[in-house]
């Protein structure tokens, strides 16, 4: 039976120590880190996610500030004030909640933030870093993964990872940071034949697909790690992942659950982001 890595406990640490390191970066500076966040439009999941980020801030002491803007907002005024916050030096820290409504270019935003600023590294430039392993920022998402695995002692140097989801924002930077951990590793997604075989070749798995259950026990390898990223609504209105939890807990030797893992993990990430963007920023001030 598998043990429970429980995210929530694990972004309660991370929250505290990003809390210490913004503590310090103030005490240092005379200000707390800053981190803007931009929501256009009253999209419920949205505006759900926005509140915790905010939440989170004021328990770590980083000074949050949240642009809302109606759903009609043209792409000319929201990079405007994508460009306002650039020159803010009070704002260390700038992330614009996703979707945005039809009619503004996705990636014409991303591009606009400041890499240095762009603590979701969604810019370009921040993906090319990451992909050549010279970067301060790492995805909130991929690297909460990163730190489950390495706060819960799993090794992952040689080990077989299979990653099943190629996403821009989970599924590819995540596969290079298990390749940074010398793991070898297997891309998998809708085009892939017999998924089933290549799970269970797997001594740490991870979904992020967004199907639920995709992921039934008879994927999983006896004592595999098992990582879902994945986050669906049932028709009841409860919860699940893409693993069929039930049965791979009864194979795995650990597994993450849904809710209570990786979500909380995100959040976390974002702090330390937060703070690590705001000591970078000023450190380079100081040269």
């Amino acid at each position: 039976m598998a043990k429970i890595i429980n995210g929530k406990e694990m972004a309660a640490q991370i929250r505290a120590e990003a809390a210490l390191e913004a503590a310090q970066f103030a005490r240092r500076y005379g200000r707390a880190p800053g981190l803007a966040v931009i929501i256009v439009g009253s999209d419920p999941a949205s505006q759900i996610y926005v509140r915790n980020k905010h939440k989170a801030c004021a328990a770590c002491g980083i000074s949050s500030q949240v642009i809302e803007l109606p759903g009609d907002t043209g792409e000319k005024e929201l990079l405007a004030r994508v460009a306002a916050l650039n020159e803010d030096a009070q704002t260390d820290g700038i992330l614009v909640q996703l979707p945005l409504p039809e009619g503004i270019d996705k990636r014409k935003v991303i591009s606009a933030v400041a890499p240095a600023k762009d603590v979701d590294v969604f810019h370009s430039l921040n993906v090319g870093m990451l992909t050549s392993g010279d970067y301060t920022l790492a995805p909130c998402t991929p690297s909460g993964v990163l730190e489950m695995l390495r706060r819960t002692g799993i090794v992952m140097e040689g080990r077989k990872c299979v990653m099943v989801g190629r996403s821009n924002l989970v599924g590819k930077p995540l596969a290079l940071l298990m390749l940074e951990q010398n793991c070898t590793l297997t891309v998998c997604h809708s085009k892939t034949v017999d998924l089933k075989k290549e799970c269970r070749q797997a001594d740490i798995l991870i979904s992020a697909v967004g199907k639920p259950r995709l992921i039934t026990g008879d994927m999983v390898k006896k004592g595999a790690v098992v990582i879902d990223i994945g986050i669906n609504r049932l028709e009841d209105g409860s919860l699940c992942g893409d693993v069929d939890f039930e049965a791979a807990k009864k194979k795995a030797s650990y597994i993450t659950p849904v809710p209570g893992g990786v979500g909380p993990m995100t959040v976390a990430m974002l702090m330390k982001n937060t703070v690590r963007a705001a000591f970078a920023a000023m450190e380079k001030k100081e040269k």
